[in-house]
């Protein structure tokens, strides 16, 4: 068990949630503020996407990132600033010809993606560890070995910390391989991301087998979409790991009530507590991850 925790919060992640719910952070000031309100409520880490903020639409739009960063910075709260680099992964075969791209399609290449990572250097960006059939339909999120290689490589060179997002087992494999080649600064940092169509699903048993499939010494935080969010928090606890919470995995606090990123963190901070365990502050966090706060 894991006595000692940092809770992330996926702030606002770029599903199509805008509409399910009231209050999804849309605009920067938004997305900022949703931050600071997850750092009030105990998160040492916030997980940070971006929006069109006309169309509530997912953005790789270096500006938007740069604007929610700066308003966080300003405000003199410490949070560690997680950015995802998960963007520009989405393939969709077309309907009639599966060699051209379809609507949904947002892909190009690994460097491309850390665009904004380069302009702003965060303690933390996200690097989805391969490529995975992503949802029904005919979508495919890309991060091929090459991709991933380059990528890896380029945030070391940064001096950024890749948190590496895993979705199934085999994702598992490769970061592993990676970490072997040197293209990954130990300890490694994992995200084991449970319940996402069609990954590994968030139960015990696929939480545990990557657990035990980690390298030694590696850091590592797991977390369950929708219903089974809280449920993930304490099955991480008690495997050893930390944890993340947030409007991007689950729009409920209780059934029938929408949640904030605020209300999610105080929930799963009190399970920590009632554990036994307690939520680490942003310089623990930071010291447990071997990080170097940025000016």
């Amino acid at each position: 068990m894991n006595r000692e925790v940092i809770v992330t919060c996926a702030l606002t992640g770029a599903g199509d949630t805008v509409g399910k719910h009231p209050a999804i952070p849309v605009t920067p000031a938004q997305i900022a503020q949703a931050a600071l309100e997850a750092a009030r409520a105990g998160a040492a880490v916030a997980h940070i996407h971006v929006r069109n903020p006309e169309t509530g639409k997912f953005s790789r739009d270096p500006k938007l990132y740069a604007e929610v960063v700066e308003r966080i910075r300003a405000s003199n709260t410490d949070v560690i600033i997680n950015l995802t680099a998960g963007m520009g992964g989405d393939f969709e075969l077309g309907a009639e010809d599966p060699k051209l791209a379809g609507p949904a399609t947002d892909l190009v290449g690994p460097l491309e993606r850390l665009v904004h990572v380069e302009q702003l250097l965060p303690e933390i960006c996200t690097l989805d560890c391969g490529t995975l059939n992503f949802g029904d339909g005919n979508t495919i999120y890309i991060s091929t070995p090459d991709y991933l290689r380059t990528g890896a490589r380029r945030i070391q060179q940064l001096g950024v910390k890749p948190e590496l997002e895993i979705f199934d087992t085999g994702h598992l494999w490769f970061a592993k391989q990676m970490l072997a080649e040197g293209l990954l600064d130990a300890p490694p940092l994992f995200q084991f991301c449970l319940g996402i169509p069609w990954g590994a699903p968030a139960d015990t048993v696929s939480m545990k087998a990557m657990v035990d499939n980690a390298p030694a010494g590696a850091v590592w935080a797991g977390f369950g979409i929708g219903r089974m969010q809280m449920p993930m928090v304490a099955q991480s606890v008690i495997l050893g790991g930390h944890v993340r919470v947030g409007l991007e995995d689950n729009l409920y606090l209780d059934r029938g009530v929408f949640a904030s990123n605020g209300s999610l963190v105080e929930r799963a901070v009190k399970i920590i507590e009632l554990m036994g365990a307690r939520a680490l502050t942003p310089a623990q966090a930071r010291q447990k991850l071997g990080l170097r706060a940025r000016s």
